[in-house]
């Protein structure tokens, strides 16, 4: 007699003793039944659908070390009870016994196990070999939930025969029908599921709502959305007798119906009905997901559902609600406003991993603002509640810390990243390595490199460390930095990013103690021809500004070429504002003051928070001052209050030039005014003689009608 016919005779000697000793569920459950034996006795509650009772009861039995056959049937029942109870993890600690590797029936519910975990490689192949070698009652359903994984794991074309091979067995036809129909209609054989699902007619309820389902999705697939949305509308008529996954499914159809349609105004009514009626349905989180793609397709204004909702306190109703409040507000461009929500959902007490999504939306959130501490503690709080983000929620804390100024605490990180999550490796590294490179510490930064060099497949990572490397240490002015690019530019010639490699090593000829421009005009020759991305483009032309300006002998007529030109090729740069500046004094130089004033104007317009600012201002007046029109007079000193009014390092000498355009005024004593105000406040030396001198002047022209104004202007002069 084998092991697995001793546990079925156990089993159904168990059953016909409790047929006959029966007396009441209560006196069963609490006194026992009447000369069975501990073992039969802890099996009963099972079959009588109490599992939970039967696992306390079976593991008493395990504790009392039964013989090794009563184990077995001990161990057996045991993970069929914890698995009915919704043990699953505790079902597969005790089926991993070595005992149970032949068992069938506990075979079989390890894989039922595995399937309520939605573990379906795990589970397929348990499947497949009670199908194919088990000898009991569960060989049929083995089948059937081996269909069931392949479809899982997209594998339907291997179900799809496996289905039909089991709808030859009459108890099997029905289900094994409505499977094969709903691949087929995945397949797209609309007209074969259409006839298949017409050969048979259903007794179960549930059974005839899974074939109304189909026939809507065909309705669907057909682009019939009126008919479709009609059929799974009669589903819903009485939902009390539809299995809650085939509810929920046929909720999602009438959404994606109304999506397909383009009437998704009218399709969230079902789902804000379903959420007000169910507030506590575990098929929430996706639910919710759904009617946030139904607001976001009909361009709603953040709904008032939303925010009834957040006002109740019914979990996780409530939370769920705040989540898509945030992101309907985001969508509305109330940033502010969701930050806020977002934040305060961190207190929810309830758990969910669709929360832990919105905690990474703050993270993110978070970073653009520059707020890293509350961006870390938004990516921890994601973390935690979603361990399977944990990657995502890691970067963001990482990212945080490194841009805190923490680069130590965010490498370490990167690298846990890199060993946890192989998807991430690569770039983990890569922000690792950096991070190193910041802290001069040389030998970790080498260790991450050697890790990304070895992989064949990461030779643009590896391409980009280098040049990143060079790049950092150019920043921190360390003389090694042109044997990084140069490096870059031998080791990957055919990299798209050479062109960067070599603008950079014209920009550290440029800014030598003794600036080599011939170096740098070659550098960036070889960097025109190396057919430069865009970035490289950008800070090529820039360059060619400030070498343009630097020449010996330069023509001013090459610096305004060259800062038209990128301003024209480049207006997004974050270099508009001193190329608009250079350009501005080309022109002042060039003694063309209307163009000095329209681009030192322009400047201030456009960057009125720059620190650009200040100067632009007070050199547009000056431009100004240079017209000889008493309206360009008027308005040079309009831009000087401008400065003042700042109160930067230019205050001064804005009040110096409003004093001597009173004087081309003829108003010499509030000139006089202006000068004294001048000396009597913290000017700087210089700004203090010009407002001695300007005094003297003003005085001196005073002298004809005052001779005692000479001898103050002399005392001033001394």
């Amino acid at each position: 007699m084998t092991v697995f016919t001793r546990i079925l005779k156990h089993t159904l000697s168990a059953r016909a003793r409790r047929g006959r000793l029966f007396l009441s569920l209560g006196f069963f459950l609490f006194a026992g039944s009447l000369g069975a034996t501990p073992l039969e006795d802890a099996i009963a509650p099972l079959r009588a659908g109490v599992p939970q009772v039967a696992v306390e009861r079976l593991q008493k039995v395990l504790a009392q070390n039964p013989t090794p056959a009563d184990a077995l049937v001990a161990r057996t029942n045991l993970v069929e009870a914890l698995v009915r109870a919704g043990r699953a993890e505790d079902a597969l600690k005790v089926a991993a016994d070595p005992s149970l590797a032949r068992a069938w029936p506990a075979v079989f519910w390890r894989a039922q196990a595995f399937a309520s975990l939605y573990r379906s490689a795990d589970a397929l192949p348990l499947y497949t070999e009670v199908a194919t070698q088990g000898d009991g009652a569960h060989r049929s359903e083995a089948l059937f939930g081996e269909t069931e994984m392949l479809r899982a794991l997209g594998r339907g074309d291997e179900a799809l025969p496996l289905l039909r091979k089991l709808a030859q067995e009459p108890p099997w036809r029905v289900r094994a029908s409505l499977g094969a129909a709903s691949l087929l209609i995945e397949r797209g054989e609309l007209k074969a599921a259409d006839q298949l699902l017409r050969t048979f007619t259903p007794e179960r309820a549930a059974d005839r709502n899974e074939r109304r389902y189909l026939f809507g999705k065909i309705h669907l697939a057909q682009k019939h959305y009126d008919r479709a949305i009609e059929v799974f509308a009669m589903i819903l008529q009485k939902p009390e007798g539809v299995p809650h996954a085939l509810l929920v499914a046929t909720l999602f159809a009438i959404a994606d119906a109304h999506l397909a349609a383009k009437t998704a105004d009218r399709g969230d009514d079902v789902l804000e009905d379903f959420i007000n009626r169910y507030p506590n349905d575990s098929a929430l989180p996706a639910i919710f997901a759904k009617l946030d793609q139904l607001y976001a397709a009909a361009g709603k204004a953040p709904p008032n559902e939303l925010a009834h909702w957040t006002r109740e306190g019914i979990e996780p109703r409530r939370s769920l609600a705040q989540w898509y409040l945030a992101r309907n507000q985001l969508r509305a461009g109330d940033r502010e406003r969701a930050i806020r929500n977002l934040t305060q959902l961190r207190r929810s007490p309830i758990q969910l991993p669709s929360l832990g999504e919105a905690q990474l939306e703050l993270g993110r959130l978070l970073l653009a603002d520059r707020q890293w501490a509350a961006a870390a503690e938004a990516g921890a709080a994601a973390r935690q509640l979603n361990p399977e983000a944990g990657a995502e929620a890691d970067w963001i804390v990482a990212e945080a810390k490194h841009r805190a100024g923490r680069p130590e605490e965010a490498a370490a990180l990167f690298e846990r990243i890199a060993e946890e999550r192989p998807a991430f490796t690569s770039a983990a590294l890569f922000n690792a390595a950096l991070s190193w490179l910041r802290l001069g510490k040389t030998e970790k930064f080498a260790n991450d490199y050697r890790q990304i060099a070895n992989d064949p497949g990461k030779q643009s990572t590896e391409s980009d460390l280098l040049l990143e490397q060079g790049a950092i240490q150019a920043a921190q002015g360390k003389p090694e930095a042109p044997a990084a690019f140069r490096k870059f530019i031998q080791d990957f010639p055919n990299s798209p990013r050479v062109a960067e490699a070599w603008v950079a090593l014209a920009e550290l000829a440029f800014h030598e103690p003794r600036p080599d421009l011939g170096a740098a005009r070659t550098a960036l020759a070889k960097a025109r021809a190396a057919k430069p991305n865009p970035a490289a483009l950008e800070r090529a032309d820039y360059l060619e500004i400030w070498l343009n300006d630097a020449a010996e002998g330069k023509d001013e007529t090459q610096v305004i070429t060259a800062a038209a030109a990128f301003l024209q090729q480049h207006p997004g740069s974050p270099f508009t504002a001193e190329v608009r500046m250079k350009l501005a004094e080309a022109y002042f130089r060039r003694q063309d003051f209307a163009n000095a004033q329209t681009q030192f104007e322009l400047l201030a317009q456009q960057n009125p928070d720059a620190p650009l600012l200040e100067k632009a201002l007070f050199f547009a007046a000056r431009a100004a001052m240079s017209s000889m029109g008493a309206e360009s007079l008027d308005h040079a000193l309009a831009l000087l209050d401008q400065v003042v009014k700042l109160n930067g390092e230019l205050k001064w000498a804005a009040r110096n030039e409003e004093a001597a355009i009173e004087r081309r005024l003829g108003k010499n004593a509030d000139a006089l005014a202006i000068f004294e105000e001048v000396l009597k406040n913290d000017a700087k030396p210089p700004e203090r003689r010009e407002a001695l001198c300007g005094k003297g002047d003003v005085l001196y022209e005073m002298g004809a009608a005052d001779a005692e104004n000479y001898r103050r202007a002399i005392a001033l002069y001394e």
